[in-house]
């Protein structure tokens, strides 16, 4: 799937919106990528996914798990597992604290894992996924998402692809451009959403 045909399918579902957001990093911008609108239809979600795992398998290789932040990598993290023919597992909060594997999940010796996350902006989800899997014996070898919004600067610790990588500006509340601080902002994202 070409960038291009990416951009389109969130055009095509609304997902692509323009104004003022608090992104789930903190940062401000005046574009919000609303993955939600993706992944409530399972077929514009299959098809984005079978691409996440087509350019996965061409780059890392054969994966025996897929791994996901919650609560926004958990359905591309199941869908790009089921085109690996992959376990999908992931990591999630305990009120508060970081992300860790519960629920008996693990990455065992010899398999070799992947992070699959929605959307990068500084990579700080797929970090702390990453970290929470330091005391696993299996191999990390990369990370992927749909579309990497940080131009191709967020710093993951492993390799990170991604089906389109664009460069779109996010800002510290105390910089933000006139035009932008202008419009009152809202925040769509749900890291700050806990976990029962």
């Amino acid at each position: 799937m070409k960038p291009e045909q990416v951009l389109e399918e969130f055009r095509n579902a609304g997902a692509l919106l323009e104004g003022h957001f608090v992104l789930s990093s903190g940062l401000h911008s005046g574009v919000f990528l609303q993955k939600m609108a993706i992944f409530s239809e399972p077929p514009r979600t299959e098809r984005l996914c079978r691409a996440l795992a087509e350019a996965i398998r061409a780059r890392f290789g054969a994966i025996d798990i897929v791994v996901s932040p919650a609560i926004g990598g958990i359905v591309p993290g199941y869908e790009t597992a089921r085109h690996l023919g992959a376990r999908a597992i992931f990591v999630e909060r305990e009120p508060g604290g970081p992300f860790q594997l519960r629920r008996g999940f693990a990455i065992p010796k010899g398999t070799r894992a992947v992070i699959v996350e929605d959307i990068v902006t500084t990579g700080l989800s797929a970090r702390e996924c990453l970290a929470s899997l330091r005391d696993q014996e299996g191999e990390i070898v990369g990370a992927a998402c749909l579309i990497d919004r940080s131009g191709g600067r967020g710093e993951i610790g492993v390799p990170l692809l991604s089906l389109v990588t664009l460069d779109i500006p996010a800002y510290p509340a105390d910089a933000l451009p006139p035009d932008l601080a202008a419009i009152p902002a809202v925040k769509p994202g749900s890291r700050a959403i806990p976990l029962a």
